[in-house]
């Protein structure tokens, strides 16, 4: 990557085993200079040591505060907005909340196509392919190979059965059940996964479920048109901008 030597770990397996089996080994952040320069080291992104954990712990016990408890999370979600399309996530969404109630937590388990294309759209979109880069703590012995202290690390991953197209039924069994997938890591893993992982859950799932109860979104030329594939790609994935037509559902 430019003139630094970088190990690229490549599958779920590799991944896991790096990021939480040698979590200590694989929990630096790598030095990115145009980051360091905008952040001076500082923030829960790029920062290291002791900085980087009590920058951690708080920013956790913040989040925690600021819950209070799932339910008043839930109604502070709820005054927020996004916007997607879906007919048969509508569907089933009337289906099982109607267009009265608040949506829950708890409804997402009867809700199995909704969450599904909410976890597909964050495996499919990729906005960060190659991750945000890991440095090595210490010289480490990783799968036979030397890893020296302060090299690089990115990761990825190949578990899908069409990596490269929308395909919520990546998340549904047979029986049209929702279904984990361990490889589905957007958030990362170990150490230096993202504090804010559930809080992201939460308002993804009701601020989509929340916006379909009430409008139908569709594109101005019909969905054919819709061209789902980046407008850049290099260190992130740029989507492209579109137009809607929001009605009342």
């Amino acid at each position: 990557m430019g003139l630094q030597r970088v190990v690229l770990l490549v599958g779920y397996e590799t991944v896991k085993e790096a990021l939480v089996d040698q979590a200590e080994d694989f929990s630096g952040r790598a030095p990115v200079p145009f980051v360091y320069k905008a952040t001076r080291g500082y923030g829960l992104l790029i920062s290291n040591g002791e900085r980087w954990r009590q920058l951690r712990r708080f920013t956790l016990t913040t989040l925690r505060d600021f819950g209070m408890g799932r339910k008043k999370m839930e109604s502070w979600i709820q005054e927020e907005n996004i916007c997607i399309y879906s007919e048969k996530m509508q569907k089933e969404i009337d289906d099982v909340i109607g267009q009265t109630r608040s949506p829950t937590m708890e409804d997402r388990k009867s809700l199995p196509y909704t969450n599904a294309v909410i976890h597909e759209a964050q495996r499919f979109l990729d906005i960060a392919p190659i991750g945000v880069p890991h440095c090595a703590t210490a010289d480490i012995s990783f799968k036979g190979y030397i890893i020296p202290k302060v090299s690089m690390i990115t990761e990825s991953e190949d578990h899908w059965d069409s990596p490269w197209s929308f395909n919520p039924n990546h998340f549904l069994d047979k029986n049209g059940n929702f279904n984990t997938n361990p490889a589905f890591i957007p958030f990362s893993l170990g150490k230096r996964a993202c504090v804010g992982e559930s809080l992201a859950r939460m308002e993804l799932f009701l601020f989509l479920v929340t916006l379909l109860q009430h409008f139908t979104f569709s594109s101005p030329g019909g969905p054919d048109i819709v061209d789902i594939s980046p407008e850049y790609s290099n260190f992130r994935n740029i989507q492209r901008r579109y137009e809607l037509i929001v009605t009342p559902h």
